[in-house]
């Protein structure tokens, strides 16, 4: 019965009745000042924090939670334009919300398909901190992402105790660098030595390196320095509601 409620979530994506909303935040690509991706965040349907949403999810409504947070961001997105760039959609799941790779993803990818969305268009990152029953359960997961055509990126890497391991474990797309240990880079060698390590590590492993959590001219350039092409903050944009917010200029 109880796995019978689970499909009807993911076949769906009814199930979930809290209301919420999707804002967008844009990834650039320094070397262009374009927006690379745009990350859909989750909040209140009045602007409220992702707290006052993700704090009403529960073992019971997790499944079809995580479905409806993929087809809001891709309706949301495409409503606002993102097919008039080349950017991506950045989209946070739930490991533990995907019992099975190829059932629980019919619905997104129903949901580009009607939206005119290409598959390649999409990301789909994860945290290191999320809690993971089996890492083999995510390793399949994101194999079979990458099948279909999507990108994965870990995200809030370095924040955890267990990145490096997840590093080697699933191979991601994309690492998206914790912000505390992007935080007054410019003045700690320490947290430049380990992302100056990163940046060849990546580059070793074709793996593309984002910075989030800039908030400084001082952060933005010392990472563009340290090679750190891809960055994410409020110093560009800070994250709107159901837009896609313009990249600031800086002089």
């Amino acid at each position: 019965m109880e796995m019978r409620k689970i499909c009807s979530g993911c076949r769906d994506g009814v199930d979930f009745e809290i209301p919420f909303a999707m804002a967008f935040q844009p990834i650039v690509d320094t070397a262009t000042g374009r927006p690379f991706a745009y990350e859909a965040l989750i909040r209140g349907v009045d602007g409220e924090s992702a707290y006052s949403v993700l704090s009403q999810v529960n073992e019971a409504n997790r499944y079809s939670f995580d479905q409806a947070c993929r087809v809001k961001a891709i309706e949301t997105a495409m409503a606002a334009g993102i097919m008039d760039s080349d950017a991506k959609l950045s989209i946070n799941f739930l490991p533990n919300a995907v019992y099975s790779p190829v059932a629980c993803i019919q619905l997104t990818l129903r949901t580009a398909q009607a939206q005119g969305l290409p598959v390649d268009r999409l990301i789909f990152e994860f945290t290191e901190n999320e809690q993971m029953g089996s890492p083999e359960h995510v390793a399949g997961i994101i194999d079979s992402y990458k099948q279909i055509g999507f990108s994965v990126a870990i995200d809030d890497f370095g924040s955890g105790h267990s990145g490096l391991d997840r590093f080697v474990r699933f191979a991601p797309d994309e690492v998206k660098l914790d912000m505390e240990l992007i935080r007054d880079i410019d003045r700690d060698p320490r947290r430049r030595a380990i992302v100056r390590a990163m940046v060849g590590m990546c580059a070793e492993l074709d793996t593309l390196l984002i910075a989030e959590g800039i908030e400084t001219a001082a952060e933005a350039a010392t990472l563009n320095e340290l090679g750190v092409r891809y960055h994410q903050g409020f110093w560009y944009a800070r994250p709107a509601l159901g837009v896609l917010p313009a990249i600031r200029a800086h002089a």
